[in-house]
C-alpha cells in the first residue's frame, strides 16, 4: 500500500494525468470542431439548421473524448486516439469543400 501511495506522489505519475487532461481538453476542442465542421458542411437543410446539428454533434464528442482520454490504457494512446478522430474529421470537412449555402 505504501508503495503504490509513493508511485502516485512521483513526477511519471502527474504527467500521465497531465498528458491526459490535456488530451481531455485542448484534445477534445480539436475533436469537437472539426466534427462540427464536417456535420455543418453536410447538413441538407439550410445554413443554419446544418450550423446547429454539427454544434449539437459536438457537444456529444466532448464528452466522450474526454471519457476515452481517461479510459485509454496510457497518454500516448489516449493523444493517439484524439489525433485520429480530429484528422479524420478535419480530413473529411476538408474534402466536402465548402459549407453549404
Amino acid at each position: 500500500m505504501a508503495a503504490r501511495a509513493a508511485e502516485r506522489r512521483g513526477w511519471r505519475y502527474r504527467g500521465n494525468v497531465a498528458a491526459r487532461v490535456l488530451a481531455a481538453t485542448v484534445g477534445a476542442y480539436g475533436v469537437a470542431s472539426c466534427l462540427a465542421m464536417a456535420v455543418a458542411r453536410l447538413g441538407a437543410g439550410g445554413r443554419i439548421d446544418a450550423v446547429i446539428a454539427g454544434t449539437l454533434c459536438a457537444y456529444l464528442a466532448v464528452p466522450a473524448v474526454a471519457i476515452w482520454a481517461f479510459f485509454a490504457r496510457g497518454p500516448w494512446r489516449a493523444w493517439g486516439g484524439v489525433v485520429v478522430l480530429a484528422v479524420l474529421f478535419g480530413g473529411l470537412a476538408w474534402m466536402i469543400g465548402p459549407p453549404a449555402r
